[in-house]
């Protein structure tokens, strides 16, 4: 069994769940959430705690348990209190502006870049260069900040590019006359 897996999650008062089989509803005050996961797997409410357990004694299903656990304790958390993500755009001319649902990124090319926002993500711009992404499903924030760094992934020379804070950029030196 997983280590993580047959750790139980504790439901806080403000947070009502809701479990048919395999899916999953988590609502709190920031939103709701709705998952399905793995027929493989049992969830169940008891003593207001969240316990996933397997069905059988597959591989398979064992290493399903510690990922589902987390997912869960990931959606109990979001609705009470947003994941956030801090984007910073490095270089000269680089910026960032809001259009309705759309983010306009200017990264050096010759055309802007539009990315349309997904619902449930909100994005606030600082300076023009600092990005904040917020929203209660962990895995659309992180998904929404790679897809913003992968229009132009930091550049290990001048450090140009789009960084997410605390992800290390290994930084190169250039050439040397000699």
């Amino acid at each position: 069994m997983s280590r993580i897996g047959k750790l139980p999650i504790h439901i806080p008062e403000k947070v009502k769940l809701t479990v048919n089989n395999t899916s999953v509803k988590v609502e709190g005050p920031k939103g709701t959430l709705e998952k399905t996961f793995n027929a493989h797997l049992m969830i169940q409410v008891k003593e207001n705690c969240i316990i996933v357990t397997p069905s059988d004694d597959s591989r398979f299903t064992r290493a399903m348990q510690g990922t589902t656990r987390s997912i869960i304790a990931n959606m109990v958390q979001g609705v009470i209190e947003p994941y956030i993500k801090d984007l910073i755009i490095e270089g000269v001319g680089f910026k960032a502006l809001m259009k309705g649902n759309q983010l306009e990124l200017s990264l050096g090319y010759s055309h802007p870049i539009h990315y349309t926002i997904p619902e449930g993500i909100n994005i606030t711009i600082q300076e023009n260069t600092k990005l904040k992404i917020t929203g209660i499903d962990k895995q659309l924030v992180g998904e929404v900040a790679a897809s913003l760094q992968s229009f132009y992934k930091p550049e290990p020379y001048k450090g140009k590019g789009v960084h997410i804070v605390g992800k290390f950029v290994r930084r190169k030196e250039g050439k040397t006359v000699g």
